[in-house]
């Protein structure tokens, strides 16, 4: 009887991993959801350098699991990483809780402590702790995928629930709120994690390796030099070079080079290989599209959106959790569906699937772009057009997002796979840094109209050629996927099928 339930269960320790990462995506999505407003209203930043900053921080947190992941393996184990992760992250939420407090006069300089805390313990916590999930059953098992599914409910529900708390509050109290969500979650895993982190097979996971030897300590510490360094440049030296810029899209073009060097590639690796470079790329322009979410959109719902309901205003950053609540619902659907599709052999391949994601992007801003045209200074839309936005663009990252890191382990050459997923996350940050740059190009300032912007010889005047430009880059992106999509299937050399598992990947 034990044995039956064993095989068809899951172990106590996926609900207290579940508990502890809803916690940390609770604080994460909550300083996500008000943090360009506080740059904007709070420091009262430029429109165009808070949108720049925003893309920087989301960037570098994409950046930082690759030494988190070296440094867990090397040494530390996954318990102490993510110990040292989630106390990183709390402290850095107290920093911006002090920002906050401090403002415009001080408050800066607190700010980037602050965020430099966010994504070094983004960087230990983020690689380790889905990691562990996977070690608590055995080699092989079925349970894995549906684990994976219940655990990424955790993240949704943390993001869901975060800018409803976060975003309801005066920015200060919102930081504090997410500082403290992340220390309930680290206090309970510290006390829960000897009862609950055993495999079954009753073996201890996630243990230290080895001590930290002196040259990983000294990472450590010029690694949070640097990216403190890299946030305040600017400011710093009164300059508009963009050195986060150039590290992250100078890393991407470095990547490929790196990689095709290797003589022992055979054929069918190199081509195989090409294919993850080639949907890399295009999932920079479908996350520099979507991550406007935290961005640009949060200032449109803001400024230029009608969010009076029944008397009540609802407070802008609620918007965010607009996406979160959309997965829940449609996951199931969406599973359905490609279920339906498999079952007749019509189920469309990864790049068509990403191009699908790409097309709905596009379907998301042309209802916005509809919305907005002739819109005079002061007026505003109705907030179901930003409603109906984010439902699209869920349905888009429903397509496109479970793919990613399911296509590089099924691609990528086993001696290689560690290098090609932080090409992975690479691709993501220059996503997330790209998102920033467009951000910046919103016209105008708190009326969203006037203040001309550019952005490759276009002129960018009011909110509908904004969001147009977003239709046309997702668009034409799209169709171009579409069209290579054929090409790109052979070189995949697949000898496997094609998944319907819909787990989002751990955003």
């Amino acid at each position: 009887m034990s044995e039956t339930k064993a095989k068809t269960g899951h172990p106590k320790g996926l609900y207290f991993l579940f508990f502890t990462e809803m916690w940390e995506r609770f604080s994460y999505y909550g300083m996500r959801a008000i943090f360009i407003l506080f740059m904007t209203k709070v420091l009262l930043m430029k429109d165009a350098d808070a949108s720049e900053i925003y893309g920087s921080y989301t960037g570098l947190v994409y950046l930082t699991p690759l030494l988190g992941g070296y440094l867990c393996d090397k040494f530390l184990g996954n318990r102490r990483s993510i110990v040292i992760g989630g106390l990183l992250m709390a402290i850095g939420q107290f920093c911006m809780f002090f920002s906050a407090s401090v403002g415009a006069n001080g408050g800066v300089a607190i700010m980037w402590m602050g965020l430099t805390a966010i994504i070094i313990g983004n960087g230990f916590f983020k690689p380790n702790i889905s990691t562990m999930v996977g070690q608590l059953y055995p080699a092989n098992d079925r349970r894995i995928d549906s684990a994976f599914t219940i655990f990424y409910m955790g993240i949704n529900l943390g993001a869901f629930f975060s800018p409803l708390v976060c975003g309801s509050m005066d920015f200060k109290w919102g930081f504090l709120a997410a500082g403290v969500g992340m220390l309930l979650g680290l206090v309970a895993f510290v006390f829960g994690q000897k009862k609950f982190l055993v495999s079954e097979e009753g073996k201890h996971i996630g243990l230290p390796v080895k001590k930290l030897d002196t040259k990983s300590i000294a990472m450590i510490i010029g690694s949070i030099a640097i990216i403190f360094f890299m946030l305040n440049f600017k400011q710093m030296f009164k300059s508009d070079i963009d050195i986060i810029s150039y590290f992250i899209y100078g890393a991407m073009v470095a990547m490929p080079i790196i990689i095709f060097s290797d003589k022992s590639l055979t054929k069918i690796e190199t081509q195989r290989i090409t294919v993850i470079f080639i949907l890399a790329f295009f999932v920079i322009f479908f996350w520099g599209a979507f991550e406007q979410a935290g961005a640009s959109l949060t200032l449109f719902a803001d400024r230029q959106t009608d969010r009076n309901l029944f008397g009540f205003e609802i407070p802008a950053s609620w918007f965010q959790s607009v996406n979160p609540l959309a997965v829940i619902s449609l996951a199931p659907i969406f599973t359905i569906i490609w279920g339906f599709l498999y079952a007749r052999k019509l189920e469309p391949s990864s790049p068509k699937k990403m191009a699908i994601g790409l097309g709905l992007v596009a379907l998301g801003y042309v209802v916005i772009a509809i919305a907005v045209k002739g819109l005079g200074v002061g007026d505003k839309v109705s907030m179901w057009w930003l409603f109906s936005l984010y439902v699209i663009h869920t349905m888009g990252e429903l397509c496109l997002s479970p793919i990613g890191l399911s296509m590089v382990s099924k691609l990528a050459p086993l001696r290689l796979s560690s290098l090609m997923m932080g090409t992975w996350f690479l691709a993501n940050a220059a996503a997330n840094k790209f998102a920033g740059t467009l951000s910046a190009l919103i016209p105008g300032g708190e009326d969203g109209s006037g203040g001309a912007t550019h952005f490759l010889g276009f002129q960018i005047t009011n909110l509908y050629e904004f969001f147009v430009l977003f239709i046309i880059m997702s668009g034409v992106a799209s169709a171009i996927l579409f069209v290579l999509s054929s090409w790109l299937e052979k070189r995949m050399h697949n000898d496997h099928v094609e998944g319907i598992d819909l787990e989002v990947e751990n955003r």
